[in-house]
């Protein structure tokens, strides 16, 4: 098998305030997480550019321009200028044309906006996400900015292709079922020029401490505070803990830690991120 050429770029398309120890951890696990907050901090939200394929693939498009992000979703939530997916794109030399794919993990707001200008990609989300989300039920209105509300969704107008179970999108990118956050949400892993395999998870986490285990509940895992099912969510958490080689092989849409990584290194995956035998990058 040829070595992959692939590397990923986390862009971040904005900042939305959200309270960690309601929203990122289930309501049990809150006496054991003594140091989360319990006020709003501002989370990132992170599209990924994959690039060295034959074409561009991005998963999910990011948020939307501050006035909607605040005045429809989240009050306080905001986008600074150039941080919309197309600018950020055109800062890394493209524009939404030349990419080949748009892999969405989910089909709500802050994860498909400007999706109407992707109008050469092929652009994909599972079956059963594209059900709900045409037909949400009144609690997830705003999430999926249904018509009654008098909104457009995002994805209004672009020809989604579902998918089922794991699937190979391109050669060295698989998309899986992680659902419990939405109903259809799934992952993306792929496979780098490192020799390693990273694992977008969208919302299926929304920090790499939903991996620790709580010993005094016997649970393995700290689940997300913010699911439409528990069970899945759960089970995709413990998925990916087993999948991933390790916690920095997840990237989370929303995880607060991730700006200060890309900072370090705006590329994750490349050749020169590879453990030599020692140990040691």
């Amino acid at each position: 098998m040829a070595a992959s050429t692939l590397t990923i770029r986390p862009l971040n398309t904005g900042y939305i305030p959200t309270v960690p120890l309601q929203y990122h951890f289930h309501f049990s696990a809150g006496p054991y997480l003594k140091d989360v907050p319990n006020e709003k901090i501002p989370l990132p939200c992170f599209t990924f550019l994959v690039e060295g394929g034959d074409q561009p693939v991005l998963v999910d498009t990011g948020m939307a321009w501050t006035e909607r992000a605040s005045g429809v979703h989240h009050p306080g939530s905001w986008q600074d200028a150039g941080q919309d997916i197309e600018s950020q794109l055109k800062a890394c030399g493209y524009s939404c044309e030349d990419i080949g794919t748009v892999i969405f993990t989910h089909l709500h707001w802050d994860h498909t906006y400007y999706a109407q200008k992707f109008a050469n990609s092929r652009v994909i989300c599972h079956r059963r996400e594209l059900d709900f989300a045409l037909h949400p039920i009144p609690l997830y209105y705003k999430s999926y900015e249904d018509p009654v509300l008098g909104l457009e969704a995002p994805f209004k107008g672009v020809e989604l292709e579902p998918i089922e179970g794991e699937t190979e999108i391109v050669p060295g990118i698989r998309a899986f079922e992680t659902f419990g956050h939405s109903p259809g949400h799934i992952s993306v892993e792929i496979d780098c020029a490192d020799g390693d395999s990273y694992i977008c998870a969208g919302d299926s986490m929304f920090s790499l401490r939903n991996l620790d285990p709580i010993p005094e509940l016997h649970y393995d895992v700290t689940p997300p505070g913010r699911f439409y099912n528990i069970v899945e969510c759960w089970r995709s958490v413990e998925l990916q803990k087993e999948r991933a080689k390790s916690p920095s092989h997840l990237l989370l849409a929303h995880d607060a830690t991730l700006p200060d990584r890309v900072a370090e290194n705006p590329i994750i995956g490349g050749a020169s991120d590879a453990v030599d035998s020692s140990g040691t990058r």
